[in-house]
């Protein structure tokens, strides 16, 4: 059986964005817990030149849901949310990332195999096809931005291992 281009985007987001809306509860039941406002990390960073953890989580949001319909439009955009987003804003944004993907019909993104797009930044224009757009270009990047929201919850003492980061797996029936 060949695999669909659904599994392999849609599939892959909903499961990395599993990860990330868990391991956001965990984290503000860590911070509940030791009294610490969430809201007071959403602007931490890793390293100064990198940014904020507000755009990690928004990020992976982009390129997620907002990657399928930048296919379906044929162009793609830096993009997502903007400050000023608060712990619950963000775990919002993924929860309907999530409710959006779940709401997809498999054949309309099985549908766009082949078919042009472009990611598109200013004058900057690269050509794709769905596939390899969704697959070399959005995945990578909500995992780069979903290990980095990871670690920054980690460096504020919240308690994850690999099986948050992992989201719930697609195991055999």
């Amino acid at each position: 059986m060949a695999i669909s281009l659904y599994d392999v985007s849609v599939g892959s987001f909903l499961q990395s964005l599993g990860g990330v809306s868990g391991f956001l509860d965990r984290g503000l039941s860590h911070f509940t817990d030791n009294n610490v406002d969430p809201d007071s990390i959403v602007d931490i960073r890793l390293f100064p030149d990198m940014l904020p953890f507000w755009f990690q989580i928004s990020s992976v949001a982009h390129h997620s849901i907002d990657a399928i319909d930048g296919v379906r439009a044929g162009t793609f955009s830096p993009g997502g949310a903007t400050p000023p987003l608060s712990y619950a804003d963000l775990q919002k944004l993924v929860a309907d990332a999530i409710a959006s993907l779940k709401a997809l019909d498999p054949a309309e993104v099985n549908g766009f195999e082949g078919q042009d797009m472009a990611f598109v930044m200013g004058s900057l224009r690269l050509g794709f096809t769905a596939e390899t757009f969704l697959m070399s270009f959005s995945l990578p990047n909500l995992h780069f931005h979903a290990t980095t929201a990871y670690d920054i919850l980690r460096m504020q003492g919240v308690p994850l291992g690999k099986r948050d980061f992992m989201g719930p797996m697609r195991l055999k029936a």
